[in-house]
């Protein structure tokens, strides 16, 4: 008798329901005796944490500021991901496409009418994430460059990029020696829903919807599962797998552009210190938690911000460590993978036949 870990022919809807839920108990289990190693009670802290991000309708809407940009930033990881394509430059993406709604905001204003500012300031920060993901893209398509190492890189030339502006180039004079740059004219200002939620909501709504349809009804679609799925296959079916890389990174750079664009104009409304916080390294525990589904990142990106919000009111209300929401996003991370893993696979007992087992007797 032997035990084989063989993929499943088929994946039953019950299992991709139960697993993530399964997992996420799993996950609060073990936070919870981490919270008892530190001498909390994980009931009053988990409750701590619920009134930390739903308290109060003023409360929901700072988690909804911290989600937007895991939601824009997850889905263009989960484009990239479900190619194979190891995109780790999600911060970097949305950085650069903050610093390019920035100067369109700041230097563009007297060439552009009112009305067509924010709008060119939004395509511009996209256009600059979606160059920041090309450029991986296309060493690895056509020169087979490792793209976790170049996407991992570039996050830091953006970063570095973006420092170097606000404290100096683009540095407001007027900002009594603050770092950041001056205040963006109202005309590029993204208009704000509730609270300091802004517009980015509605685009990652359309964004997951958008997405969805195109890996659920269209040939470009199918095209990005069969080669995630299976490379030699896909070229055996004549598609151009280069072609895909390119177009699917430039997308997902993209998305991650507009997160940028969307925090400088719709919350900062200026460039300055604090873009770049780590939500592009989030979104790769986002995108795999919703296991690639453009709207189960939807609500893992709320879920995550819910645990940014909740840890600082367990800081200031319980004394525990800030860095307590970022070990529950590790221990949310770790159970559903072993759970997405057990969707896809599962363990089979092998035993001989009959005539085998008298064939050794």
């Amino acid at each position: 008798m032997r035990i084989v870990f063989e993929k499943r022919q088929t994946i039953s809807n019950t299992a991709v329901v139960l697993v993530p839920v399964v997992s996420f108990l799993i996950s609060l289990f073990l936070g919870g005796i981490i919270l008892l190693a530190l001498r909390a009670n994980p009931f009053v802290t988990y409750a701590a944490m619920a009134r930390g991000a739903f308290g109060s309708w003023q409360v929901f809407t700072e988690t909804l500021v911290k989600a937007i940009p895991l939601m824009l930033t997850g889905l263009g990881v989960s484009i990239a991901f479900r190619m194979q394509f190891w995109n780790i430059g999600a911060e970097g993406q949305l950085t650069l496409g903050g610093v390019a709604a920035a100067w369109v905001a700041l230097f563009w204003s007297g060439f552009l009418p009112d009305w067509a500012l924010l709008p060119t300031t939004i395509l511009v920060g996209m256009l600059a994430g979606a160059l920041l993901a090309g450029i991986p893209a296309a060493l690895k398509a056509y020169l087979k460059v490792d793209e976790t190492l170049t996407t991992l890189m570039l996050n830091y030339v953006a970063i570095l990029f973006s420092q170097s502006l606000y404290y100096g180039a683009w540095r407001d004079p007027k900002g009594y020696g603050f770092p950041g740059t001056a205040l963006f004219p109202a005309a590029a200002w993204l208009p704000r829903i509730a609270g300091r939620a802004h517009l980015g909501l509605i685009f990652a709504l359309i964004a997951a919807a958008l997405l969805w349809f195109i890996l659920k009804y269209t040939r470009w679609g199918f095209e990005l599962r069969i080669i995630g799925e299976n490379k030699t296959a896909s070229r055996y079916l004549g598609i151009n797998i280069a072609r895909n890389i390119v177009l699917a990174l430039l997308l997902s750079g993209a998305l991650s552009g507009l997160a940028g664009a969307c925090e400088v104009t719709g919350i900062a409304r200026r460039l300055q210190q604090g873009l770049s916080i780590g939500y592009g390294y989030t979104a790769i525990i986002v995108a795999w938690m919703a296991q690639l589904n453009p709207w189960a990142v939807i609500f893992v990106a709320l879920l995550m911000a819910v645990l940014l919000v909740g840890g600082d009111q367990v800081q200031m209300m319980m004394g525990l460590p800030a860095a307590m929401s970022l070990v529950l996003q590790g221990l949310l991370l770790f159970p559903m993978l072993a759970g997405a893993l057990f969707t896809e696979y599962r363990l089979r007992i092998v035993r001989p036949t009959p005539h085998l087992q008298e064939a050794r007797q």
